[in-house]
């Protein structure tokens, strides 16, 4: 006979609304209650009944997260914590890659596949400021990252500024006083490049060492090669340096091709420093250096906040905006074991719908 979920109310010694609550992802649940219920689901193996409850609830069951590139290690570390989170609420994850693409990216917002799921988790890469009418949507929806603050949504993002600052406090503090920055984007104004920059110049000040031109290394797409390339014009066009800051691993680790190619020891004449501590950095050689952003966290946020959106009912509560802590990961590129070596506390805060973020 098929357990059913008045068999699992009786095993965890709750009703059978509190069991319904936590396999529809009902966020206000003591964890302890929850942890019975899920322990007592887990015992007697109990499935849901997924078109009934799909019928009932007039919901799909189904979110979809919207990322730039499945290719770059964040975004499919993110997409994997992002689906972890969700199946463990019973909710199913569709994923769209919109390729850095303003047409695909607004197709993600109201093109005909919208109806599909019940809503959207969206890093936004091509879209900006001027773009912010294009979030005023009817579903639920939760923004990540840097390119548009103050749309009508919550917004999980990155404490890009302060983290970056902090990495180049942190070669500053190893004796480190040419410090270049790979990946940067000029004449940006909003976006991860703006403000990781943004970041470094201010940890260059408060250490006390001069702003260089030469030693920012554009780059376009964040990737190993155009990180390579970045680095090789800087060491082509001999400028010199003992430390460098990317602004993100990939961009990273193409620096460090680069390093190794011109027969530059790693960290004993340059030390590196990554940034989104993906698990290629633990296995290359040497081991680099990160700034952790909370990855993890901004997923599960994420999808919490977009579970109780979507479980709302009555007066919308109010937008939220939050930060994760981010922290600074020693590894071999900068001389150290692995050590957490700086936390840079994030938070939460209440946002009115129409107001801009600096």
């Amino acid at each position: 006979m098929a357990v059913t979920m008045h068999d699992v109310a009786q095993r965890a010694g709750v009703s059978i609304k509190t069991v319904s609550n936590v396999v529809n992802g009902y966020p206000y649940i003591r964890a302890a209650t929850k942890e019975r219920v899920e322990a007592a689901i887990e015992e007697l193996g109990y499935r849901v009944n997924m078109s009934a409850r799909n019928l009932r609830t007039r919901r799909t069951g189904l979110i979809t997260l919207a990322v730039p590139e499945l290719s770059l290690p964040y975004f499919a570390e993110l997409a994997d914590a992002v689906i972890s989170a969700a199946d463990a609420a019973g909710w199913t994850v569709l994923i769209e890659q919109t390729s850095a693409s303003r047409e695909r990216e607004t197709e993600v917002l109201s093109g005909r596949r919208r109806h599909l799921t019940d809503g959207l988790i969206f890093s936004p890469l091509a879209l900006g400021p001027d773009d912010i009418g294009l979030f005023s949507v009817d579903f639920p929806l939760v923004i990540l990252g840097e390119r548009v603050f103050g749309a009508p949504a919550d917004h999980v993002t990155m404490n890009n500024v302060a983290a970056a600052k902090a990495a180049t406090l942190h070669l500053a503090s190893l004796g480190r006083r040419r410090i270049a920055v790979i990946g940067a984007h000029a004449g940006e104004q909003v976006g991860s490049a703006a403000l990781r920059t943004e970041g470094y110049r201010a940890g260059l000040a408060e250490a006390g060492l001069p702003f260089d031109p030469a030693l920012i290394g554009e780059a376009g797409l964040w990737h190993r090669s155009t990180g390579a390339e970045a680095m090789s014009r800087m060491l082509d066009d001999g400028v010199e340096i003992d430390a460098v800051f990317a602004l993100n691993d990939a961009l990273a680790l193409g620096a460090l091709h680069a390093l190794h190619a011109h027969r530059i020891e790693v960290p004993g004449q340059v030390a590196l420093i990554g940034f989104d501590d993906v698990d290629d950095a633990r296995y290359s050689v040497p081991a680099l250096s990160s700034v952790d952003p909370g990855r993890d966290q901004i997923a599960h946020t994420a999808v919490e906040l977009l579970l109780e959106r979507i479980a709302a009912t009555g007066e919308p509560a109010p937008f939220r905006k939050v930060v994760p802590d981010s922290r600074i990961v020693g590894r071999e590129s900068t001389g150290e074991d692995g050590a957490v070596v700086g936390v840079q506390p994030g938070g939460t805060e209440q946002v009115a719908a129409d107001m801009t973020w600096a």
